[in-house]
């Protein structure tokens, strides 16, 4: 009988997305073990399908209408889930040429992909126009370069300005805009820079305001947002006056986070969704043509996830226990603490196919690879585990096995799937 893991109350680190049978975890249908004889080998990555769907349903129902999905790329470019999600969302954002290639690949239209990015090259710039893809340009610099490409190519490239807003996405776990940063143009700057763009090589289509990612504060979110609308209300007003084109999108960005650690809880989506509602009227009121964008990669994809990893060895070290895994930050830097936190903290981990147990020991869980960096979990206290049970990290279906050093040490390769 397949139960809610949340009815397991020695496990209450397992998201409740997951299910069990007899104390295993289950992904997709599948124990560990079989996942394991399919893909050949441990360590991997195991993705949900239904939990993403889901997950995009619930978030579309909760959502004003006037807004419109899409999803960045970057937080997971497993092609079977962006080809997944290319049924779910209405665009795509990309980080590099790859990207965009994969994007179009799925037979998502040019039109709705946009491509960001502060170092974009000459060869992702002439890629972007010619396929069509609108380029969102970090700097004058950049805006020079599409143009002479453009005029180049006799073609007329589709851009939108990304901005570097004067005010910043409070209690984000990464801040992108306030201050001086790589990213965007500054707000202040554009009065004089909008009249004097080359109208004659570029489209101009819209602005992408971005203010932080991986923010769990409804309030937060939305101060930001309001700001974001009133910002581009000044901007598109202004490109307006010169823009021989129309204005046709505000990228808002994401920043919806999701639960990783002890006390954090998901974001009230219900609830964020009503306010955006009432943010929203005045802008459509004044622009009801321009699309409005939320743009997420972590929140649809980053629950659905699993890293798995076996244990190999077992032992203790004055009077500390350690088990020691086929995997570890090669394969999970995020995990591992070594991408963005400063405090190591815990993902929630379990022994997959020992959900529960009477006996329980404090311990250490780490990979195989010769530095004190890699750690799988730090004094985390779980059912007596022995050589070949399974460590599952939760948490892991965004910033994973792309963001991490998968060729440090040339150990094994990595396997995904979605199921």
């Amino acid at each position: 009988m397949i139960k809610n893991s949340e009815k397991l109350t020695e496990a209450r680190a397992i998201p409740k997305q997951f299910k069990h049978d007899n104390n295993k975890l289950l992904l997709g249908g599948l124990s560990l073990t079989n996942i394991e004889l399919l893909l050949g080998s441990t360590p991997y990555y195991a993705y949900d399908k239904q939990i993403i769907t889901e997950k995009v349903a619930s978030l579309k129902a909760a959502l004003p209408s006037d807004i419109t999905l899409h999803y960045a790329i970057k937080a997971n470019p497993y092609q079977p889930i962006v080809n997944l999600l290319a049924q779910q969302v209405s665009g795509f954002d990309v980080a590099s040429k790859k990207e965009m290639l994969l994007a179009l690949q799925t037979g998502m239209p040019a039109n709705n992909i946009s491509f960001a990015g502060p170092g974009k090259t000459i060869a992702d710039i002439s890629a972007a126009i010619i396929a069509g893809v609108t380029l969102h340009v970090e700097s004058p610099t950049e805006i020079s370069r599409v143009a002479n490409t453009a005029q180049q190519l006799s073609l007329r490239a589709n851009i939108a300005i990304r901005v570097n807003p004067e005010f910043e996405l409070k209690h984000s776990g990464m801040k992108m805009s306030g201050g001086a940063k790589p990213f965007g143009i500054d707000e202040e700057a554009l009065p004089e820079l909008i009249p004097q763009l080359p109208f004659e090589h570029i489209n101009l289509r819209g602005f992408h305001i971005y203010s932080g990612s991986q923010n769990l504060n409804a309030d937060a979110i939305l101060s930001t947002q309001q700001q974001t609308l009133s910002l581009a209300t000044k901007l598109i007003t202004l490109a307006q006056q010169y823009n021989p084109t129309k204005i046709d999108y505000i990228n808002m960005g994401g920043g919806l986070g999701i639960p990783y650690f002890k006390n954090e809880k998901p974001l009230d989506i219900e609830y964020l969704g009503n306010q955006l509602t009432t943010i929203l009227k005045s802008f459509k009121s004044k622009f009801a043509d321009v699309e409005v964008i939320l743009e997420l990669g972590r929140y649809l994809v980053g629950d659905a996830g699993i890293y798995v990893t076996k244990v190999i060895d077992k032992k203790v070290s004055r009077g500390t226990s350690y088990l020691v895994c086929d995997g570890g930050l090669h394969h999970h830097l995020a995990n591992s603490g070594n991408f963005g936190q400063v405090i190591r903290k815990n993902y929630p981990v379990a022994i997959g196919n020992k959900l529960a147990g009477d006996e329980r020991e404090q311990v250490s869980i780490v990979g195989p690879l010769c530095t004190p960096l890699d750690i799988l979990a730090d004094k985390v206290t779980l059912p007596t585990a022995t050589i070949d049970d399974y460590v599952v990290v939760f948490q892991s279906g965004a910033y994973g096995a792309s963001a991490s050093p998968k060729d440090f040490l040339s150990q094994p390769e990595l396997k995904e799937v979605l199921l």
